[in-house]
């Protein structure tokens, strides 16, 4: 028979939190209750923002720095956060970065840079989580960040896109393999999201128009973050091994909807 697991600790690890996804996750997960350790990488200031508002949830927040460009060693952040909060619950592996280069002039240390912080440091920071929800036996929950690239390309993004892709199968292997430890691990897939990465850290969605997506917007990072809370509750024990798009229906109109430049697919004229 499967073995039933005690309430895992109500404490959550968020890496790359000091603004965008990250930093919504880590304020959505405060507000359900869990304690917080974040990291930050370039933005020491945006992650004391974070910091303030998860503490004015009335939370514990640790912080530190991750630079996932220098593995394996970096990835200790993460017992090291949980040794300061006193366990860790919930793992989002949120730090990532790309570049938009065509293929053919993608550099091999640009190569291996996406790769190190969008393959590697998941991979690394899910292992450490992992041992310690395995060893304090009360299971868990890992959550990683991909993005709609996960499932279809996009020109100029050679190294994103084999990265995000690879970690939406890594999840799958860890999915299978934790699940009887009690831990799931779940991806979720964010299309395009007015946070800095975009060029869009101030902007408000809901003032754009993205004639290719059928929500005709971009996204909001707490409508990121609303699906992660949802996947770190114990109200999700039943899902592990999938991907959540969170795209606006981004991901049914193929991989180039953005450069749609009107409305006019959503007529459908009469036969």
């Amino acid at each position: 028979m499967p073995a039933r697991f005690e309430e895992y600790p109500r404490i959550a690890i968020v890496t790359g939190a000091d603004s965008g996804i990250g930093k919504a996750c880590a304020v959505a997960l405060a507000e359900a209750g869990f304690d917080l350790g974040i990291t930050w990488y370039g933005d020491p200031d945006g992650a004391s923002r974070t910091a303030a508002e998860v503490r004015d949830a009335g939370r514990v927040c640790e912080v530190a720095e991750l630079d996932l460009t220098r593995l394996p060693e970096a990835a200790g952040v993460v017992d090291e956060l949980a040794d300061r909060l006193g366990g860790i619950g919930v793992l989002v592996n949120n730090a990532g970065t790309g570049a938009s280069v065509p293929f053919v002039e993608t550099g091999w240390q640009q190569w291996r840079e996406v790769l190190a912080v969008d393959l590697d440091g998941p991979f690394l920071c899910g292992q450490r989580a992992a041992r310690r929800m395995r060893a304090a036996g009360a299971g868990g929950r890992i959550i990683n960040i991909t993005s709609v690239h996960e499932h279809a390309p996009r020109v100029g993004s050679a190294a994103y896109c084999a990265a995000k892709g690879g970690l939406g199968l890594l999840t799958k292997v860890m999915a299978q393999e934790l699940a009887p430890d009690g831990i799931t691990v779940n991806a979720v897939a964010p299309g395009e999201i007015s946070t800095p990465m975009t060029g869009q850290e101030d902007v408000d969605p809901f003032t754009q128009d993205r004639p290719g997506v059928p929500v005709g917007r971009p996204g909001d990072a707490r409508e990121v973050a609303a699906v992660v809370a949802l996947l770190a509750s114990p109200a999700a024990a039943y899902v592990t091994g999938a991907s959540w798009p969170v795209d606006g229906g981004m991901l049914m109109m193929g991989p180039q909807a953005n450069a749609l430049t009107s409305h006019d697919w959503r007529r459908v004229d009469p036969a």
